[in-house]
């Protein structure tokens, strides 16, 4: 596949159309979610394409009591067929044994890191299988996700679809409110502390 030649195709193309050809191009996909700020439109566009899809939430344990609520809110709103993906140590653990979350020059954020999101992430993708990985990554949300685009590939060959990528957030705002979705700004990701800051997950 020509990823060049494919991402100058799609780039004039709606969410939509960029979820219709992904789907076209496998027979497995997922789209992961952690109910992050704007969510709801990635989810919204690739269910409404195909209901049944797979939506991996690899859960920290660490989201605020909104964004729990809001997650609940809009798997019930669009029918979300949602696989659920935990640590295997409790937050009660590593607050005895780390101290509660450590910075991120703290020695042990690597390994908080590893237990909270990495982990379980490679779990849900060995158990799933996915050929077509949907995600909401938008240009300029990092230094490294701007050296992406609509659709790249995995060592592991797998399809990385960014039907929003570069939409603003004026463009997300108008698209959630012409379809009814709600939008919650409460969120917390303990892994990254600095909002410009990668997690590791899709440096993976």
């Amino acid at each position: 596949m020509d990823l060049v030649a494919v991402n100058k195709e799609l780039k004039t193309k709606s969410p939509a159309e960029i979820v219709d050809w992904a789907l076209a191009q496998g027979g497995n996909p997922v789209v992961t979610t952690n109910f992050r700020p704007y969510e709801a439109a990635i989810l919204h566009a690739v269910t409404l394409l195909k209901k049944d899809m797979t939506v991996v939430w690899c859960d920290t344990g660490y989201n605020t009591n909104k964004t729990y609520l809001h997650a609940n809110r809009v798997i019930d709103a669009l029918g979300l067929n949602v696989k659920l993906y935990v640590p295997k140590q409790t937050s009660s653990y590593r607050d005895a044994v780390m101290g509660g979350i450590p910075g991120i020059d703290d020695p042990l954020h690597k390994e908080f890191t590893e237990q909270v999101k990495l982990e379980p992430f490679r779990r849900a993708m060995k158990e799933n299988q996915p050929d077509i990985w949907f995600t909401n990554l938008r240009k300029g949300q990092t230094a490294f996700r701007d050296t992406l685009d609509i659709v790249s590939k995995g060592e592991d060959g797998v399809l990385k679809v960014s039907p929003f990528f570069y939409w603003t957030d004026h463009e997300l705002d108008v698209y959630l409110e012409e379809h009814q979705l709600e939008n919650e700004f409460k969120y917390f990701d303990p892994t990254k502390v600095l909002e410009n800051r990668e997690c590791g997950l899709h440096v993976q």
